[in-house]
C-alpha cells in the first residue's frame, strides 16, 4: 500500500513539475532568449548604423532672461528609469542619475548596446516613475532575507517582459463584456476595487515585509527629490520633481497622471494607486498632505488606452462626479498629454472626428456594441474631451476640461526627450534594443499591441515662460502657455483678440503689442470686448505663427481646429487650413491647402528642402463666429513627410520599409486651445 502511494505521489510531483516546466519555466525562457538583455547585443549586431546619417548634436542654446515677450523652453514631464518595476523587468539598467546626464547631452547606451544621445539638451526635466514600486525592492540588497523574500525579490527584478506581464495581469483585471444595448464607445460605470497595500511580491513575505516597503516607500522619494534638487540648475537644467500615478486597466489599459510640484516642498510621501482608489481621492489626499510652499498639479497620460475613462462623469472605481468633484479637476489638472510613444490621442476618425489628420499614429477602431476595451471611445481622446468640457459648462456653469496640451515620451529607457524618428532606441528596454526587435510583426496580435504599429517616437513639450525655472516652467503649465509636438522643435504661437492690427503679420515686435491686444494659447477670450464696440457677429482675429525645427523638413500648413456647442447642446467640430507654403492659398471649396508635392527619398529618407516653409504666419478670422456659442480654437503646425522611425530601422537592416506601416510621417505641432465662452 506504502508503494503504491509513494508511486501515486511521485506520479503527481512528477506530473506538476512537468506541467510548471511547460507551462512556466519554458516560456519564461523563450522570453528571456526573444525579448531579454543577454540576446540583445545578438540582435543589435545584425545592424549597420552607418547606412543612415545622423545630424551633429548641438550644444545647448541658452536665453536670456527674465524675458517679458517670453522664452520658449523644451523639456519631457514623463520619462521613467530602473526605479520603476516595470522598465527593469523590460531590462533597463540605467538609473535616475543617468536620465538626468542624458537630458543634459551625455550619451548612454540601451542593453542592446546602441548610443542613445539628444541632438540638442533638454532645458526641463520631470522623472516621473511609477508611486507604487516606491519601497518595493529597495530591501532586495539587504543581506540575511529569507528564501521567499529572495525568490521575491529575484521575482521582481530579472529581467524578463513574462514576469511584468504575470505580476499585473491580475492587478489590471479581467476584460469584461459591456452591454450591447448601451451606445457604443460610451464609457460604461464599472465597479472595481483597488489592490491592497502589500499586494506586490516583495511586500506579502517576511516579518513586517509590509511596513518595511511603507517605510522604505518614504526613503525612495526622499532619493527622488534629493537627486531633484542636486541637477537643478536654474537657466541650463531645470529639474521638476514628480511621479506617477498608476491604476490599471484591462488589456493593457491604462488611466494614469504625472504629478508635477512647483519647488522642492513637497508631501514627505508620493500618493499612489495602492493608497487612493481614484483621481478625486488624489487630488484630495495630495491637497491635504501638500501644504505651505507646495504646490502641484496633475496631467492624465494615454486617453486613447483609458478605454473611455479619461472623459467619462466616473472615476476609476466606478462613483460619479459631483460638482464639487470637477472643481476639484478643474483646480488642479491644467494639462493633458496629446501625444506620446503609445500614439496619437487627440482624435480618432469615426469617433465624432472626420479630419483625415486623425489617422496619424492611430490604429483603434471605433467600439462596436458591448466592447469595453481594445477601440477608439468617444471619450477617450482629447479634442472629444474639450467638447465634453463644453457641455459640462452648459450644466455646471463652469468648464472643467480647460486643458493645454504637451507631449513626452513615456520611454523606460531613462532617456527624457530622445523623440528623433533618425535615432528611435524603443522605449521599453531590452524587448526593443534592436531595429531587428523594434520591427517584429505578429498579425495575431491587436495592433494596439504591437511595437510597430503602435509605437511613436514620442514628443515634446513646450512652453513659453520668462525664464528657466521651476516656478517659471509650472506657473507656463498652470495657465496653459504651453504646446506639444511629436518630436521636432517647432516653434509655435498662437493669440486670440479683437482688436488685434492686421500690420501685426509684418511687425517685428509682433509679440509686445499681443501682450496688450489678446490672450496666448491657454487662455480664455472674454467676449465682453466685442459687446462694447456693437460688434457681436464680428470675429475676433487669431494671430498664429510658427517656424520650422532647423534640424528638420520644412513646414507645409497652418490648420485651425474649432469645437463649439450649440443651443440644443449638441456639439460640433471643423477643420480648416489658414496658411500654406510655396505661395499658395486655401481652395476656398474644401478649406485645404493644394498638395506641394514634397517628396522622400525612402532608400535614404532624404527629403526636398526645395517645398515647404521655414515660417507661415497669418492672422485669422472665423467666417462662422457666433457670440452665442461657446467655443474652443487649437492650432496644427503640419510639416512636409519624412522617414518614420522604422522606415530608418529597415535601412539599418538594409531591407524594404515594413508593409505593415507607413513609410513616411508627417510631423506636427499642437497649440494649446483658446476658448470663447458664451457664459462670460
Amino acid at each position: 500500500m506504502l508503494k503504491k502511494i509513494a508511486v501515486v505521489i511521485t506520479i503527481v510531483l512528477l506530473a506538476s513539475l512537468g506541467f510548471i516546466t511547460a507551462k512556466v519555466v519554458i516560456p519564461l525562457q523563450a522570453s528571456a532568449e526573444k525579448n531579454g538583455p543577454t540576446t540583445a547585443a545578438r540582435d543589435y549586431a545584425l545592424q549597420d548604423n552607418n547606412r543612415v546619417t545622423l545630424p551633429r548634436a548641438q550644444s545647448h542654446a541658452y536665453q536670456p532672461s527674465p524675458n517679458p515677450n517670453k522664452n520658449l523652453y523644451w523639456g519631457e514631464l514623463h520619462i521613467h528609469t530602473r526605479e520603476s518595476f516595470d522598465a527593469t523587468l523590460f531590462g533597463n539598467t540605467l538609473s535616475i542619475e543617468d536620465a538626468y546626464r542624458f537630458a543634459m547631452g551625455e550619451t548612454l547606451k540601451t542593453a542592446g548596446g546602441e548610443a542613445m544621445q539628444l541632438s540638442r539638451p533638454l532645458d526641463f526635466v520631470a522623472i516621473t516613475d511609477h508611486a507604487e514600486g516606491f519601497g518595493t525592492r529597495t530591501h532586495c540588497q539587504e543581506t540575511g532575507l529569507s528564501l521567499s523574500e529572495r525568490a521575491a525579490c529575484w521575482l521582481a527584478n530579472e529581467p524578463n517582459p513574462m514576469i511584468f506581464k504575470l505580476l499585473v495581469d491580475r492587478v489590471r483585471g479581467a476584460e469584461i463584456i459591456g452591454d450591447p444595448s448601451k451606445p457604443a464607445g460610451v464609457y460604461q460605470q464599472i465597479q472595481r476595487t483597488s489592490p491592497k497595500p502589500g499586494a506586490f511580491p516583495t511586500c506579502r513575505f517576511g516579518h513586517g515585509s509590509l511596513e518595511r516597503c511603507q517605510r522604505n516607500a518614504k526613503t525612495d522619494w526622499a532619493k527622488y527629490i534629493d537627486l531633484a534638487n542636486q541637477y537643478n540648475v536654474p537657466g541650463e537644467l531645470t529639474t521638476l520633481i514628480g511621479y506617477e500615478f498608476s491604476p490599471g486597466l484591462p488589456a493593457q489599459g491604462k488611466h494614469h497622471r504625472n504629478i508635477i510640484f512647483r519647488t522642492e516642498t513637497v508631501p514627505e510621501r508620493a500618493i499612489s494607486s495602492l493608497d487612493v482608489p481614484n483621481a478625486i481621492t488624489l487630488w484630495q489626499g495630495l491637497e491635504a498632505t501638500c501644504s505651505g510652499d507646495c504646490n502641484f498639479l496633475t496631467m492624465p497620460h494615454n486617453p486613447n488606452k483609458a478605454w473611455g475613462l479619461t472623459y467619462s462623469p466616473y472615476t476609476w472605481d466606478g462613483q460619479a462626479y459631483t460638482k464639487n468633484d470637477w472643481r476639484l479637476r478643474q483646480k488642479y489638472e491644467p494639462q493633458v498629454e496629446i501625444f506620446q510613444v503609445k500614439g496619437a490621442q487627440e482624435c480618432a476618425l469615426g469617433v465624432g472626428a472626420t479630419d483625415e489628420e486623425c489617422a496619424f499614429e492611430q490604429v483603434l477602431d471605433p467600439c462596436q456594441p458591448g466592447e469595453t476595451t481594445g477601440c477608439a471611445f468617444k471619450t477617450g481622446f482629447v479634442r472629444q474631451g474639450l467638447k465634453v468640457g463644453l457641455e459640462l459648462e452648459q450644466s455646471l456653469g463652469f468648464n472643467p476640461l480647460q486643458t493645454g496640451f504637451i507631449a513626452a515620451t513615456d520611454s523606460h529607457n531613462s532617456n527624457p526627450g530622445d523623440v528623433e524618428e533618425w535615432d528611435f532606441p524603443g522605449a521599453v528596454g531590452a524587448v526593443t534594443s534592436s531595429a531587428t526587435r523594434r520591427l517584429r510583426y505578429n498579425s495575431e496580435s491587436a495592433d494596439y499591441q504591437s511595437t510597430l504599429k503602435f509605437h511613436t517616437s514620442g514628443g515634446l513639450a513646450a512652453v513659453w515662460a520668462p525664464e528657466n525655472t521651476r516656478e517659471a516652467v509650472f506657473d507656463a503649465l498652470v495657465r496653459r502657455e504651453t504646446y506639444a509636438t511629436s518630436g521636432p522643435r517647432i516653434a509655435l504661437r498662437f493669440y486670440a483678440g479683437w482688436d488685434i492690427d492686421p500690420s501685426v503679420t509684418s511687425d517685428p515686435n509682433a509679440i509686445e503689442s499681443l501682450r496688450d491686444q489678446g490672450v496666448p494659447m491657454g487662455g480664455v477670450l472674454k467676449t465682453a470686448a466685442s459687446e462694447a464696440t456693437n460688434q457681436k457677429n464680428v470675429s475676433p482675429q487669431f494671430y498664429v505663427w510658427a517656424t520650422q525645427d532647423p534640424m528638420d523638413a520644412p513646414l507645409q500648413r497652418l490648420q485651425i481646429i474649432k469645437g463649439w456647442i450649440d443651443k440644443q447642446g449638441k456639439t460640433h467640430e471643423r477643420v480648416v487650413d489658414i496658411a500654406c507654403a510655396d505661395g499658395a492659398s486655401v481652395d476656398p471649396s474644401n478649406q485645404r491647402c493644394p498638395d506641394n508635392n514634397a517628396s522622400v527619398d525612402l532608400n535614404n529618407c532624404s527629403f526636398n528642402i526645395d517645398s515647404g516653409a521655414s515660417e507661415l504666419k497669418t492672422l485669422w478670422q472665423d467666417p462662422h463666429y457666433n457670440p452665442e456659442q461657446s467655443a474652443f480654437y487649437y492650432v496644427r503646425a503640419l510639416m512636409n513627410p519624412t522617414c518614420r522611425w522604422s522606415t530608418y530601422d529597415a535601412i539599418r537592416l538594409n531591407q524594404p520599409p515594413s508593409p505593415h506601416v507607413p513609410s513616411t510621417i508627417q510631423e506636427r505641432a499642437w497649440s494649446s486651445p483658446i476658448w470663447i465662452s458664451s457664459n462670460d
